[in-house]
């Protein structure tokens, strides 16, 4: 089962990162460059639906269900792009590998939850992380080889050669989990409310590449959208940081979306200021991945030592210590290694929280929750990244309006990042001491 879940990761990994290097070649030769964010935006709209639906669906019916058509489905959006002959088709086949990648993903934790014993979870999320290694180090050579010598549509026709492995591996294994069976009209309801959700972070991402009147219209209307989806999708009390669970949830969303903001300039600031070629800036972030593979082992190793709440706040404040130190890298008279050990700081202090998070997540979830959680998880995920990434992306556009893009841009951008992850870090502390519910040692398959 576990070659099974870090194929279906290797899967997402890979694909993810081939999708980021062969993109610019692939929009240029559908002439669809102005619909190039869509490329990546329109996955992560489809994804939040089906993160829902899936969470709804294993509690229903098992893991089984879902983590199959979502690779299946995944699978077939690859295809859908790979053979696409316009732009907007190429994003309808994003669409459609947002719908499966978001229900697997969800899927993937309910399986952790339903069949691994409580010690084991830990560990189990340090090797998720761990397969993000490998597709980090060698992803970009490989997607850009296929580009270079054979076509961008090849990054995306080999997906489905990685569908069948993990398929018929998982298949018979996932059988014997149980199903526990969730209010039919919370799920509709949940549903309705993942779509309304969609649409305003859909809004939000446009009203980001907006300026004037219409930009602030768009986001007026997408935060009327969010909010009030986000009260009802995410537990109670999640948004006012509530005591346990909610404050979990939303550590996840706050986290990714500082260290990705973070993240998504740091080969920007590394070419325009200190003069760096792109392989010489990505191997920063290469840097990036193996640190927080460390720091995810770390996790599984220190479980029953450590209490997962300091783990969370000790990872982030070295994300904190990370965004606050990376202006440091600006600065022409220091080495450019001082920006890669910044981020191996933070990259681990993120090995660290998510592992964490994920577990404490599956810890306080009755097990007839635990989709519905893990998929508050993930939305939380992506709606934090969407939010801080935008934020970020407002202070460069503002500084790129006023032709005025300095050193001090970046660095206002990570000081800000670092801002949140210090509020991270204090917020915490409201996780308080989790204990285990009494139904959730209950993990008999159903007969």
């Amino acid at each position: 089962m576990t070659a099974g879940i870090l194929t279906v990761i290797t899967m997402f990994a890979f694909e993810g990162i081939g999708v980021a290097t062969a993109m610019p070649r692939a929009a240029e030769a559908l002439d669809g460059l102005g619909s190039y964010a869509w490329a990546f935006n329109g996955y992560v709209v489809a994804s939040l639906v089906a993160m829902v639906v899936a969470g709804e669906w294993c509690d229903r019916s098992g893991p089984r269900p879902a983590l199959l058509a979502g690779v299946g489905v995944f699978g077939l959006g690859a295809v859908i792009a790979g053979l696409a002959w316009s732009m907007p088709v190429l994003v309808v086949g994003r669409l459609v590998e947002g719908l499966g990648g978001g229900a697997a993903i969800v899927a993937v934790y309910v399986v952790i939850g339903r069949a691994y014993p409580e010690q084991l979870r830990p560990k189990a999320f340090a090797a998720i992380a761990t397969a993000w290694v490998v597709p980090a180090i060698v992803g970009p050579f490989v997607a850009g080889t296929l580009t270079d010598h054979l076509s961008w549509r090849a990054v995306f026709l080999v997906v489905p050669f990685f569908v069948i492995p993990p398929m018929l591996v998982l298949g018979p294994r996932l059988a014997r989990l149980g199903r526990a069976h969730a209010d039919a009209v919370r799920r509709r309801g949940r549903i309705r409310l993942a779509l309304v959700a969609s649409i305003g972070l859909a809004l939000l991402q446009e009203a980001g590449t907006r300026r004037g009147w219409v930009g602030l219209v768009l986001l007026v209307v997408a935060v009327a959208l969010v909010i009030p989806a986000l009260q009802r999708l995410l537990p109670a009390g999640a948004l006012r940081f509530a005591r346990g669970l909610p404050t979990v949830v939303m550590m996840r969303g706050l986290l990714a979306g500082c260290f990705f903001a973070g993240e998504a300039f740091v080969p920007l600031a590394l070419q325009t200021v200190r003069g760096l070629t792109s392989a010489q800036a990505g191997l920063i972030l290469t840097v990036g991945a193996l640190a927080w593979a460390v720091g995810s082992q770390a996790q599984g190793r220190l479980y029953g030592r450590v209490p997962r709440q300091a783990l969370v706040q000790t990872g982030a404040a070295l994300v904190a210590v990370c965004m606050a130190t990376m202006p440091l890298c600006l600065i022409s008279t220091l080495p450019v290694w001082v920006c890669a050990l910044s981020w191996f700081v933070g990259a681990t202090g993120m090995g660290l929280c998510f592992g964490a998070i994920a577990t404490l997540t599956l810890e306080l979830s009755e097990p007839q929750d635990q989709g519905a959680n893990s998929a508050a998880l993930q939305v939380c995920d992506s709606v934090g990244s969407v939010v801080l990434i935008g934020i970020a992306g407002a202070v460069y556009a503002a500084a790129e309006t006023a032709s005025d893009v300095r050193p001090a841009t970046f660095a206002t951008i990570w000081l800000i990042m670092a801002g949140v992850a210090l509020a991270g870090a204090v917020l915490a502390a409201r996780i308080g001491r989790p204990t285990l519910p009494a139904a959730a040692v209950d993990i008999t398959p159903a007969t």
